[in-house]
């Protein structure tokens, strides 16, 4: 009698949940922003938060929780009920915190409902440098190692990274000057410190238009929209083909033991509002390319991501802990 009453108890548990899966979502959600208002994270989850709604005929409520570069929000999403009624607008930097030794967790305590988008890094000099093409770049570099200087934000930032990629496919020894962030290390390139600078095309994509800067290459494995006269830097370094799609990303992240069929509804809702017309014009003026991936796709391109950024800061003195101590295969 006593176990008839607790596999009656187990099937009404089941059945319980099967149900609260297939009613979801019967209120309003939260989504976690990682970073504050107004930042590139803030922008784009605001941008593709409408047509979600639409999409799952309930309210997201919108939080941004910033601080320890990402980690508050993300313990602040891990700690919530696995029911998907909360989620996480998350950026990259997760994907480092082992490496860097903020915190050990990562995306892959999560299960990705969506990688939204990734943007692409540039490598710019002034209108009137010398240097006309990448090649021309890399040839004084190798010319004339650690004479040319490059505008940096410092180890681990997107300019170093991109440098550490590059030197692990080319002869790349370059003299970084640090500045307080990719802003101010433009405008000091502008004024002469320094002779080039790799940075988000978001951040260049004015001075570009305006023609205070020349766009060497980007650094992807083709053209991009935002700028198709820019070469590839494949084109110039074909081997850095195999670190590459690498760049800042954005995505939607619930806890990895969430309901298979919730995890479902919300990839459905956010495969369809990352093709609405607010996001997509969004990502494309600020030089973004849609990815609008999830499931094994999403886990792959995480899985990438981590191995090529973790070791370029490993190579370059930038990581506290070694990617190999954390089962971190070199790429």
């Amino acid at each position: 009698m006593f176990r008839k009453l607790i596999g009656a108890a187990s099937a009404l548990v089941m059945m319980t949940a099967v149900s609260a899966a297939q009613q979801f979502p019967e209120r309003e959600l939260l989504g976690v922003v990682m970073w504050g208002a107004g930042g590139a994270t803030d922008v784009v989850a605001r941008a593709v938060n409408p047509a979600a709604e639409a999409a799952l005929g309930k309210s997201i409520v919108v939080l941004n929780k910033s601080g320890g570069a990402g980690a508050i929000s993300t313990a602040y999403v891990n700690a919530a009920p696995s029911d998907g009624y909360t989620f996480l607008y998350g950026a990259e930097n997760p994907q480092l915190h082992p490496i860097m030794g903020v915190s050990k967790l990562d995306y892959g305590s999560f299960y990705p409902v969506n990688i939204l988008g990734r943007g692409v890094a540039v490598v710019v000099v002034p209108a009137d440098s010398k240097y006309k093409t990448m090649e021309e770049l890399l040839a004084d570099i190798k010319a004339n190692p650690g004479q040319v200087k490059m505008g940096s934000t410092g180890p681990g930032g997107l300019p170093s990274t991109v440098s550490a990629l590059i030197k692990n496919a080319a002869d790349f020894e370059v003299t970084a000057i640090p500045f307080d962030g990719e802003g101010p290390g433009l405008t000091a390139m502008l004024g002469g410190e320094v002779d080039f600078m790799p940075t988000g095309i978001s951040a260049a994509a004015e001075n570009i238009k305006a023609g205070k800067m020349r766009a060497l290459a980007v650094v992807n494995a083709e053209a991009v929209a935002s700028l198709p006269d820019v070469p590839a830097i494949t084109t110039a370094v074909p081997d850095m083909a195999k670190f590459l799609p690498w760049g800042p990303f954005y995505g939607v992240f619930v806890k990895a033991d969430t309901p298979d069929d919730v995890k479902a509804k919300l990839v459905d809702a956010f495969k369809t509002a990352a093709t609405s017309e607010e996001f997509t014009t969004l990502m494309a003026n600020r030089g973004n390319i849609v990815m609008n991936i999830s499931g094994d796709e999403a886990a792959d391109f995480l899985k990438k991501w981590q191995q090529v950024t973790a070791w370029a800061l490993q190579d370059t003195g930038a990581a506290k802990v070694n990617p190999e101590e954390l089962g971190i295969a070199r790429p």
